[in-house]
């Protein structure tokens, strides 16, 4: 749950390698990072009563991928109304025009960022969300 002053990051992916170097980052950070490998282990976490600041999400997961994931989330309003980011290798306008229409907050293009600025990108992200 959403500790006092600080903010929650979910990160899911199937790529436990990329969730260790995000959350290590995040965590550096000063924030705190609870972690699901994959889309499934995160509706499963949500609907069980999760509550984050900020998803952040990968697109392409076995089983449940990140668009569908993200469509749960705003259509059974899990997580308390987080800031809701994709993460993911899919780079193409139609990805990105498609989960932003879905509801998301922001997309990063995991190959054109290192995660220093991944974390940055978040960042801004979350205080232009805030400003709205």
């Amino acid at each position: 749950m959403i500790k006092e002053g600080k903010e929650l990051i979910l990160l899911v992916d199937d790529d436990k390698f990329l969730l260790d170097m995000y959350s290590v980052k995040f965590r550096e950070s000063g924030k705190e990072v609870e972690v699901c490998l994959g889309g499934k282990s995160a509706l499963d976490y949500l609907r069980g009563g999760f509550k984050a600041s900020v998803i952040v999400i990968d697109i392409v997961m076995p089983n449940i991928d990140g668009l569908t994931l993200l469509e749960a989330i705003k259509k059974e309003k899990l997580g308390g109304n987080p800031t809701v980011i994709i993460l993911s290798n899919q780079g193409e306008q139609e990805d990105i025009d498609k989960a932003m229409k879905l509801g998301a907050d922001g997309y990063i293009i995991k190959a054109s960022a290192i995660p220093s600025e991944v974390l940055e990108r978040v960042d801004e992200i979350v205080k232009n969300k805030k400003h709205k």
